[in-house]
């Protein structure tokens, strides 16, 4: 068999490639793993009112020595959740990233080790009323050399690298002036398939800020008994979108009938806010 890269053959042994494809998976499992391993709280910052000064703890999990860049991106959200990268806002989104600064830009975590990057409001004082929203995106920062130095002449062998890489985000709000914020649920029906019951539900959004907060389902037995049957923390309605689709995967507890009774649906804000209840509805079930 012969491949052509770039003007050059190479004659390939059929045993040669699925025994190297085999280990070059390995590989890529056992970078992505030492790569993956940093852990960031709190998972987002708001700043409102007079806090003018926050900071991220960052701590290395892994076994492995780890450099990571930090940088500001910003995302749009889509009804179903996801986020896709933007670079100019749009209607009703308005950038946070030339509001902040974060030092230090570049981390260096042995195993095990723990640092604090600060994250500090600038030049606000001219903010319109209204929400600003920017992401703070960690990057893993690949090692140049192998880490036992090792090298090789054998100018015969083909050598394939490849390097994996990570990284998360989190988001850094500003709200500046009067906050109006309004939640509600529709569209509420439980499915079930092959054994496993599916809530789903939009959650609508008006006002002037993100909505955040967990998303709690419980069951209500006919003869009154309450048992949770699922949760879905820290689910958002970002700026601008006016509604959010989501589907939460009911816990097959057993004695529950998801098809008598009826289902109690939450939406309260995190634990730091005493879980208030944003919003409930229910849902009877057939």
């Amino acid at each position: 068999m012969t491949t052509r890269l770039k003007n050059f053959k190479f004659s390939l042994d059929r045993s040669w490639l699925f025994s190297n494809l085999i280990l070059l998976f390995c590989t890529i499992s056992s970078l992505t793993q030492a790569q993956g391993n940093l852990q960031v709280m709190p998972k987002r910052i708001v700043f409102e009112g007079s806090k003018r000064f926050q900071e991220l703890n960052l701590a290395n999990i892994g076994q492995d020595s780890a450099q990571y860049s930090i940088s500001i991106v910003n995302y749009r959200m889509k009804e179903n959740g996801e986020f896709e990268e933007i670079h100019s806002p749009e209607p009703g989104l308005n950038f946070a990233g030339d509001y902040v600064r974060i030092f230090p830009r570049t981390v260096f975590l042995a195993p095990n080790e723990a640092q604090t990057v600060k994250v500090q409001l600038t030049k606000t004082a001219s903010l319109a009323p209204g929400e600003y929203r920017s992401h703070i995106y960690f990057r893993s920062v690949p090692q140049q050399v192998p880490p036992d130095g090792s090298t090789t002449s054998d100018s015969s062998n083909i050598s394939i690298k490849l390097t994996p890489i990570f990284g998360l985000s989190i988001p850094v709000i500003i709200r500046a002036g009067e906050q109006s914020l309004s939640v509600t649920l529709s569209d509420c029906v439980v499915e079930k398939k092959n054994g496993i019951a599916t809530l789903k539900v939009t959650l609508n959004r008006t006002g002037n800020i993100s909505a955040y907060g967990h998303l709690i389902a419980s069951h209500i037995s006919p003869e009154g008994t309450v048992s949770q049957v699922g949760i879905a923390r820290g689910l958002g309605i970002y700026t601008p979108n006016a509604k959010r689709h989501f589907q939460l995967t009911l816990d097959q507890t057993p004695g529950i009938n998801f098809s008598s009774g009826r289902l109690a649906i939450n939406y309260v804000a995190p634990e730091e806010n005493k879980s208030e209840i944003i919003t409930k509805t229910e849902l009877v079930l057939r």
